[in-house]
C-alpha cells in the first residue's frame, strides 16, 4: 500500500485549501453535481465494492450490500440540500428595530475523514456525503487493516475527483501522525476510544473541531413482556452481523431472570437456523479482520462459561457465535467493548438493579430495550444516558436520516447522518441587518436622565 510523506500531504492540503478560497464549493449546483457523481461511482464499481469488502472481512454479499445502501443518504441530501443551505430568518427584539436578522450556513473548509475497518467503505463515505453537502473540501484517510477497500476507494476517488476538492491518502500509523500534524477546518473520526482520545489531543494544538464516533459497552435490555422468538433473532442478528464487529452491536444481555433460560434457547436456535451446523461453513459469516483482534477476542473469554460455540480457526480468523453464561460484572469481557461475536448474558431480578448497573459504567453508543411495557421504556429512557436508544430491534436506529447519530460521553462527540451531517460540517453564521431609518439615541452617551427610558426599551 502507498503512503503519504508529510511533504505530500502538506502539498494536497495546500491546493484544497486554494481551491476552497475560490468559492466554488460553496456554488449549490456544483454541490449537487459532485453528489450525483459520488452515487453514480458507487452504482457502477458495487462488485468491485462488494468484492473489497469480501476479501478484507469475508462479508457475505447481502451485509456488503448494506455498505452500498450509502447512497440512500446521498438520495436524502440531494432531496433536502437546496432547503439546508438557505439562510433562515429569526425574530429581533423591539429594543434593535428596524432591524433583521438571519443564520447563513457556511462551509467549514478543510476536513479530515479517518474512517475505522469494520465498515470501511460506508464510514468513509457517509461523512465525505455531509461534507460535499456543506460545500467542503476533504480528505480521507481510510484504514489500513481493510487494505483492499483502502484500495478502491482511493481508485474511485482519485479517478472521478480532482485531488484539490477530495483526496484519499493511503498509509499506516505515520501516515495519521502526519495528518493529524496538519490544521483543518474539522475532523472526522470513527474508531476505538483510545485512538479517539490521540486524535483529540493532535487537534487541541489547532484548535480544530473534532467529531469522535467511538463505541463502547451497547447493553441489551429484555423484559418478560415481549415477543420471545422476534426478540432472540433481532438480538441475534444485530450481534452477529459482520462477525459482532459492529459499533452498536449489542454488547451483553441483561435478561430478566425469569426468561432467560428461554431467551438462551430461542438465541441459540436463531444461530443454527442463521449459519447452520457449522458457521464456519456458512457462506452468510463474516470473519475477523486480523489475527491481532482474533487474539483479543479469544483472551477476553479466557475462565468464563461457554455455553454455545467457542469454535476458533487462527488460520482463517474464524470465530464462531458464542454465548456466555455466569459472567462475573467485573470480568476482563466486562471492562471493554467486545466488538466481536461473543455475547455475554447477564441477568436481573428488577428494574432499578439494570438502571443502576448501566449507570455505572460509561455512557454507550446504543441502549437496547425489549418490551411491550411502556412504563419500562419510558423508565429506562429517563433514567439512563446513551448515545441513541433503539426499542424492540438492534441496529435499524442508524438507517433512518431524520434522526441523528453520535455518542455521548466516553462513547464519542457529535452526530451525523442525514441534516445533522450538513450542520456538522457547516458553520451557522448570525447576520443582524440594520436600518438607517430610524436611531433611537437612548443608547448613546452622556447617559444623564436616560436610565427611566433605557428600563423601558429593555
Amino acid at each position: 500500500m502507498s503512503t503519504q510523506t508529510n511533504a505530500s500531504i502538506s502539498d494536497i492540503l495546500i491546493t484544497q485549501k486554494e481551491f476552497f478560497a475560490t468559492g466554488k464549493t460553496k456554488d449549490i449546483n456544483f454541490r449537487i453535481a459532485q453528489l450525483k457523481k459520488l452515487k453514480q461511482i458507487i452504482l457502477n464499481h458495487q462488485n468491485d465494492i462488494l468484492q473489497a469488502l469480501k476479501a478484507d472481512l469475508n462479508k457475505p454479499e447481502v451485509e456488503g450490500f448494506f455498505e452500498i445502501l450509502v447512497t440512500q443518504d446521498i438520495d436524502y441530501a440531494l432531496k433536502h440540500i437546496k432547503s439546508w443551505v438557505k439562510s433562515k430568518k429569526v425574530k429581533t427584539p423591539l429594543n434593535v428595530f428596524p432591524a433583521s436578522g438571519y443564520i447563513i450556513p457556511e462551509p467549514l473548509g478543510n476536513i479530515l475523514i479517518i474512517s475505522p475497518w469494520n465498515y470501511p467503505f460506508s464510514l468513509a463515505i457517509s461523512p465525505l456525503i455531509g461534507a460535499i453537502s456543506a460545500g467542503n473540501c476533504t480528505m480521507i484517510k481510510p484504514s489500513e487493516i481493510a487494505p483492499n477497500t483502502s484500495k478502491i476507494l482511493n481508485q474511485l476517488i482519485k479517478e472521478n475527483f480532482e485531488q484539490n476538492y477530495i483526496a484519499v491518502i493511503e498509509g499506516g500509523v505515520e501516515t495519521s501522525q502526519a495528518l493529524l500534524t496538519e490544521k483543518f477546518d474539522h475532523i472526522f473520526f470513527t474508531g476505538g476510544t483510545k485512538i479517539g482520545k490521540i486524535v483529540m489531543e493532535a487537534a487541541a494544538k489547532h484548535l480544530t473541531p473534532v467529531t469522535l464516533e467511538l463505541g463502547g459497552k451497547s447493553p441489551c435490555i429484555v423484559d418478560i413482556d415481549i415477543n420471545l422468538k422476534e426478540t432472540a433473532k433481532r438480538i441475534t442478528w444485530g450481534k452477529f452481523i459482520n462477525s459482532g464487529q459492529t459499533c452498536i452491536a449489542p454488547d451483553y444481555l441483561l435478561v430478566n431472570r425469569k426468561i432467560k433460560q428461554e431467551l438462551i434457547t430461542e438465541i441459540k436456535q436463531c444461530i443454527l437456523n442463521f449459519y447452520g451446523e457449522n458457521p464456519e461453513a456458512s457462506p452468510d459469516y463474516a470473519r475477523i479482520i486480523n489475527q491481532k483482534q482474533f487474539d483479543r477476542l479469544t483472551n477476553l473469554w479466557q475462565n468464563e462459561t461457554i455455553i454455545y460455540g467457542g469454535k476458533t480457526n487462527p488460520q482463517t480468523n474464524f470465530i464462531s457465535p458464542t454465548l456466555l453464561d455466569n459472567i462475573n460484572p467485573d470480568s476482563p469481557i466486562m471492562q471493554e467493548e467486545i466488538f466481536g461475536p461473543i455475547l455475554p448474558i447477564l441477568d436481573y431480578d428488577n428494574l432499578e438493579e439494570v438502571i443502576t448497573f448501566i449507570n455505572q459504567r460509561p455512557k454507550p453508543l446504543a441502549l437496547y430495550i425489549f418490551s411491550n411495557n411502556k412504563y419500562l421504556q419510558e423508565k429506562i429512557l429517563n433514567s439512563t444516558s446513551s448515545g441513541g436508544v433503539c426499542i424492540n430491534d438492534t441496529i435499524w436506529q442508524v438507517a433512518i436520516p431524520e434522526l441523528s447519530f453520535g455518542g455521548v460521553g466516553d462513547s464519542g462527540i457529535g452526530a451525523y447522518h442525514g441534516k445533522a451531517s450538513f450542520d456538522l460540517f457547516s458553520h451557522h453564521k448570525s447576520v443582524l441587518k440594520k436600518s438607517f431609518l430610524l436611531e433611537f439615541n437612548w443608547r448613546y452617551a452622556p447617559y444623564q436622565d436616560k436610565i427611566e427610558q433605557m428600563k423601558k426599551m429593555l
